[in-house]
């Protein structure tokens, strides 16, 4: 399968909200009701896409131009991240959302996107890309850890434990 990297328009807001619908579904499936088992609307990816200044939306598409993966980046702090734990720079990004097609996982398309979103984030230019992900057994710590991210803390907000990561593009 061959894919290609994007920056997304209006016209995938409906095909990114029926994606983060799916991996929501799986995630509930695989691990009962929990704080993935939301998503988006396409009134809110289209809210989304409406500040390209501050935040850029990656897809992944295969061949046939099915968006099979997704990435949020922005330079506005998520409610649920706390800077203190993180490394002074002068300019980070947020990873604020990733999502891969269920039918999709395990093809290393997920480690692909992140590539793209430290492309992406030296050209910003950027001094360091930060995220949360969920301490639970449908988060996403491990696969962050593999993909070169640093663990900076383990903190619970508003009682979701959460993992926070930092990569540092000095």
């Amino acid at each position: 399968m061959k894919l290609a990297f994007d920056t997304a328009t209006n016209s995938d807001a409906a095909e990114l909200a029926a994606l983060h619908s799916a991996v929501a579904e799986d995630l509930t499936r695989g691990f009962g009701k929990g704080f993935w088992s939301s998503a988006p609307s396409e009134r809110a990816v289209l809210n989304d896409l409406r500040r390209p200044k501050f935040s850029r939306i990656v897809i992944a598409r295969t061949d046939s131009y099915r968006i099979v993966g997704t990435l949020h980046l922005a330079t506005k702090k998520p409610w649920a991240i706390d800077t203190a734990y993180f490394t002074k720079v002068a300019r980070p990004l947020y990873l604020t959302g990733m999502a891969v097609h269920p039918d999709f996982q395990g093809q290393g398309i997920g480690r692909l996107l992140l590539k793209e979103a430290e492309a992406a984030a030296r050209a910003w230019p950027a001094d360091a890309v930060r995220l949360d992900a969920f301490d639970a057994a449908a988060g996403a710590g491990a696969f962050y850890a593999k993909c070169g991210f640093r663990e900076v803390a383990r903190v619970a907000y508003k009682q979701d434990p959460l993992i926070y990561f930092e990569m540092i593009l000095l």
